[in-house]
Parts: C-alpha cells; sequence; structure tokens
C-alpha cells in the first residue's frame, strides 16, 4: 500500500492543546472491526463496553520532562536539548538545537547551575551526546528543572505536568505518553477491577521515533524506529489465562498492542520478555494476541493509523476517521479515544 492511500484532511481547529477534565469526560467512538459499525459515548462508558473476565493491557512508562534549556558557558547563548536515551555514565543522547551552538567540548549549564553538561560527540544524523555532571539525585533535578516534550502539533503551555502522564506511569523512561491511557482515571480504573475486569501490565519506552513521519511513498521500505519493551511474567499468565477462559485481551494503546505483537511474534507465544522492537504492523499483519484495541485518533499517513488499519480493516479505518472528522471529535495525544472491539 502507499503512505498517500492513509491521507485524510483534518481541520487543524480539530487538533486538541489541552486535556479534558476529568479526564474520563472525554469522546469514546465505539467501532465494530467487523461490520464497521460506529456507536458515540464518553470513555466513562467504556466500563459497560468491557466484560468481566476480560482483561486490559496497559503501558506503565512514565514520560521523562526531557525537555532542557541550557546556557551556554562561554557566550551566554541560548540552546534547548531533548534527551533521547541514557547511554549510561550519565552521559545522553540529544537533539541540540540550535546545533551550531552546541559543538564537540562545548560546555552548557541548566537551572542556574542544578545541572551541568558537556558535549562530547557528535552521532551520525546530527544526534549530541552530552555528559551531564550534578549534585544529587537526577532524575529529581530533571523533574524539578524539566519541561514536557510535548508533540510539535501542541502549542499551548501545559500547566500540570501530570495531565501529560497517564494515572497508572510507573517506570521513567519516555519521551512521549501512551496517550490512550491518558483517559482512565483511578476511579474508572477500580470499577473496572470491582467489575471482574483484570489489569495487566507492560513497559515499552516511547521514543521521539514515534512522531517521525513515513518519507517512502511505499510503505513497506519504511524503517520503524527500535523501541525498548518489558513484559513481565504476571502479565504473560494473566494473558494466557485470559484467552483459556475465553476472554478478550484488550490493548490500551498501541504502544501495548506493538509490545504484545512483538512477544507473540518473536516467540511464537505470550511469555516473559525484554528487548527491543521495532515492529511495523500495517494491513495484512496477522495479529497473534490482541483482540481489541483502545487508541486516540492518529495523524494523517502514520506508522500508527496504518496499525489501526491493521487492525481494524482500511476501508473501516478510513471510514471512521472521515466520521470522527464530520462529528468534530478531538484529535491526536489530547484528544478523543476509539475503542475498537
Amino acid at each position: 500500500m502507499n503512505k498517500s492511500d492513509f491521507f485524510y484532511d483534518l481541520p487543524k481547529e480539530l487538533i486538541a492543546q489541552h486535556p479534558v477534565e476529568p479526564r474520563d469526560s472525554s469522546r469514546l467512538m465505539i467501532v465494530d472491526k467487523k461490520t464497521g459499525d460506529i456507536a458515540h459515548r464518553h470513555f466513562r462508558d467504556i466500563l459497560d463496553e468491557i466484560n468481566p473476565g476480560d482483561c486490559l493491557i496497559l503501558n506503565n512508562t512514565r514520560v521523562l520532562p526531557a525537555r532542557l534549556y541550557g546556557i551556554k558557558v562561554d557566550t551566554g547563548a541560548r540552546v534547548e536539548f531533548l534527551l533521547l536515551s541514557n547511554r549510561g555514565d550519565d552521559i545522553w543522547e540529544t537533539i541540540a538545537g540550535p546545533g551550531k551552538k552546541a559543538r564537540i567540548g562545548s560546555c552548557f549549564t541548566f537551572g542556574e547551575g542544578l545541572l551541568n553538561g558537556e558535549v562530547v560527540d557528535i552521532l551520525d544524523g546530527g544526534n549530541r551526546l552530552v555528559k551531564f555532571t550534578y549534585n544529587g539525585n537526577f532524575y529529581n533535578i530533571l523533574d524539578e528543572i524539566g519541561q514536557m516534550p510535548l508533540p510539535p502539533y501542541i502549542t499551548e503551555k501545559l500547566e500540570d505536568k501530570e495531565r501529560y502522564q497517564t494515572v497508572y506511569s510507573k517506570e521513567l523512561g519516555s519521551a512521549a505518553a501512551p496517550t490512550a491511557g491518558l483517559h482512565f482515571t483511578d476511579e474508572l480504573m477500580e470499577k473496572l477491577k470491582g467489575k471482574g475486569v483484570h489489569i495487566g501490565y507492560v513497559t515499552l519506552h516511547v521514543g521521539l521515533g514515534t512522531f517521525r513521519p513515513v518519507k517512502e511513498e511505499d510503505i513497506s521500505l519504511h524503517h520503524m524506529h527500535s523501541e525498548h519493551y518489558w513484559l513481565p511474567a504476571e502479565t504473560a499468565k494473566l494473558i494466557n489465562d485470559t484467552k483459556a477462559n475465553g476472554g478478550r485481551v484488550i490493548a490500551v494503546g498501541t504502544t501495548s498492542c506493538r509490545t504484545l505483537e512483538s512477544v507473540a511474534t518473536f516467540h511464537g507465544k505470550i511469555e516473559e520478555s525484554e528487548g527491543w522492537t521495532d515492529i511495523f504492523i500495517y494491513p495484512g499483519y496477522e495479529f497473534k494476541c490482541i483482540d481489541a484495541l483502545i487508541t486516540n485518533f492518529h495523524l494523517p499517513e502514520s506508522t500508527l493509523i496504518m496499525l489501526v488499519s491493521a487492525f481494524c480493516g482500511y476501508e473501516n479505518t478510513m471510514n471512521f476517521y472521515r466520521v470522527a472528522v464530520e462529528e468534530k471529535y478531538r484529535f491526536f495525544s489530547f484528544g478523543d479515544a476509539v475503542f475498537l472491539r
């Protein structure tokens, strides 16, 4: 298939700039992947759509406040750094801008001296390796002075950092939020458990590559970025028990979906697993684990809308996106959700 097959026209005003309150008051579209039938609800109504004995699989990654604004020590120039991955020994791979001010040997100070950094290498593609020095705990300092790395289509300032975290976030390491989970509240989670719905967790640290556009017109030529995942033994057991008992495995978000499908593809079954995945799911892929998917509305021509099309069918997917635009659903990270069952 071609990249252009996944284009749809989205009015700019439908791109959500801020989250709704409370979290579960966002809208929910329900799509039957077999018939294409569509219903309109609110996210809190997901309680009526999930059955006792089903299991929800959530990604418990936590977003790093990874955007730092530094002052170049010798010139006073202001440079922005975005932390991508920890290379060990307090060295991080970063994106620096403007890059010409971040040459090898350049030193920077952040948060009025709470954190200092030196560019120690420049990688192919232009990313910088920065060695940080500090007193205390790096992540506590980052939480104090760092900003959330919001996607470029969100232009309004986020007043509360926690609104770009899920209520169940735990494992630090993501450069972006697993946004399908932003709709859940603690109260809704308790109601689901009280109904007999099982909850399991995986960890996939979302990379900024999730926003990287598909450049090849022939989508089969696109190469996905690699992301680290972990599927613990208790989650594997929950999934296998759910399947054995006739329940559904419902992935919350494309990151949970990619984790489960990666493990099922790599190992031929669901079992405890940790590693890196660059799985690219697009129409023609045969799903090996998930039975239903909760997700947000994704960018045109993105790998995420391609994944949804693989699960729900291409025609169904492009149709419900057309309906979502007509019905003025809110799109992308802070937008509304869809339950594909």
